[in-house]
C-alpha cells in the first residue's frame, strides 16, 4: 500500500450541475491550497474532469472536497480513479 507522501494521480469524473458556477475555479482554489498540480476540465456531457497529482494525502482531501457538499453547484456523484503520478503538469489550470 502507498504512504501518504508517495505522488500519485487522482482522476475525479464530477458529475451533476457543476458548469457555469463556478465548480473550476473553486476545484482549482482548492488544489492550490493543497499543493496539489493537474487541470479541471468542463466534459460535453456536462461533467467536470479533475486530475491531480500529488500526495496521496492531499489528493484524498480534494476528493473529499468535490464530495463534501460545499462546492459551487450541485455534485451528484463523484467517479474517481487513482494510479501512479506522471508528472509533467504545471499548476493547476482550469480548462
Amino acid at each position: 500500500m502507498a504512504a501518504d507522501d508517495d505522488p500519485v494521480r487522482l482522476s475525479a469524473w464530477v458529475h451533476g450541475y457543476v458548469q457555469g458556477v463556478g465548480f473550476r475555479w473553486w476545484t482549482r482554489a482548492r488544489a492550490l491550497e493543497l499543493g496539489l498540480t493537474g487541470h479541471a476540465t468542463n466534459a460535453a456531457d456536462g461533467r467536470v474532469h479533475v486530475v491531480a497529482e500529488g500526495s496521496r494525502a492531499a489528493t484524498g482531501k480534494l476528493l473529499a472536497l468535490l464530495r463534501s457538499g460545499t462546492t459551487p453547484g450541485r455534485v451528484d456523484l463523484v467517479v474517481e480513479a487513482w494510479e501512479p503520478a506522471r508528472g509533467g503538469l504545471m499548476g493547476f489550470v482550469e480548462r
